[in-house]
This record gives C-alpha cells, sequence and structure tokens, in this order.
C-alpha cells in the first residue's frame, strides 16, 4: 500500500454509527415491536404467537432488572414506572398467549418506549 492511500483512508469519514445505549434499546423494542405486530396478523401460527410474546416478555423483564438496580441513574418515578408496565406487559403476555388477550397493547407500549427513547414528545 502507497503511503497516500493509507493517508487518505486515515481522514475519510467513519462509514459505520456508533450506537448508543439508549438506540440499542431502541433498536431491540424496534426489532421485537416488528416480531410482535407480525405475529398480531389473524393467520400468524402459534408458534410465532408464542416466539414474539417471549421475545417481549425476555425485553421487559430485563428492563425491570435494569431499573431495579439502585445503581440506575434513572430518576425514581420514571424506574417506577417502566418497572409498572414490564409487570404489566409480562401479565398481558400470558393472557396473549392464551388468546384471551390481543397483542395490540403490548405493540402500544413498546411504540410509546420507542417514542421515548427517540426523545419524542408525547401526544397530549
Amino acid at each position: 500500500m502507497t503511503s497516500s492511500y493509507l493517508a487518505k483512508t486515515a481522514y475519510a469519514p467513519v462509514q459505520t454509527a456508533v450506537k448508543t445505549p439508549r438506540g440499542t434499546e431502541h433498536a431491540a423494542f424496534e426489532r421485537v415491536t416488528a416480531r410482535l405486530a407480525s405475529a398480531a396478523r389473524p393467520d400468524a401460527p402459534m408458534t410465532q404467537r408464542a416466539a414474539a410474546l417471549h421475545d417481549n416478555r425476555q425485553l421487559w423483564t430485563l428492563m425491570a432488572a435494569q431499573v431495579a438496580d439502585a445503581d440506575n441513574a434513572l430518576p425514581q418515578s420514571l424506574r417506577a414506572q417502566i418497572f409498572y408496565l414490564a409487570e404489566f406487559t409480562i401479565q398481558h403476555s400470558r393472557k396473549a398467549l392464551r388468546n384471551e388477550q390481543p397483542i395490540a397493547p403490548l405493540i402500544d407500549i413498546n411504540t410509546a418506549v420507542m417514542r421515548g427513547l427517540r426523545g419524542e414528545a408525547q401526544a397530549a
């Protein structure tokens, strides 16, 4: 390689974006929510519904564990709200798995969380 090529590549713009923790959380919610939306279709097989609900429960269990950590820097009131949403989501998922409740409320909650992670204001 020539020194001019090395110089050009050393100062070239970075091609990959650096992910922030917030961006990583958003991406996780985006993936899980897309799976929930697909599983909410009337023709979706039960295996797809079960897998999507399982992934969503795992995500919310992780969120609950993070906000329950004493070292979490989020305000206490926000941590409590997230923990409550995690409890609701886990309970609602059980009912949705038995077809007693629709998946749509879980999609709505995840979508609201994604808006928050993007910094969008809540519509009144």
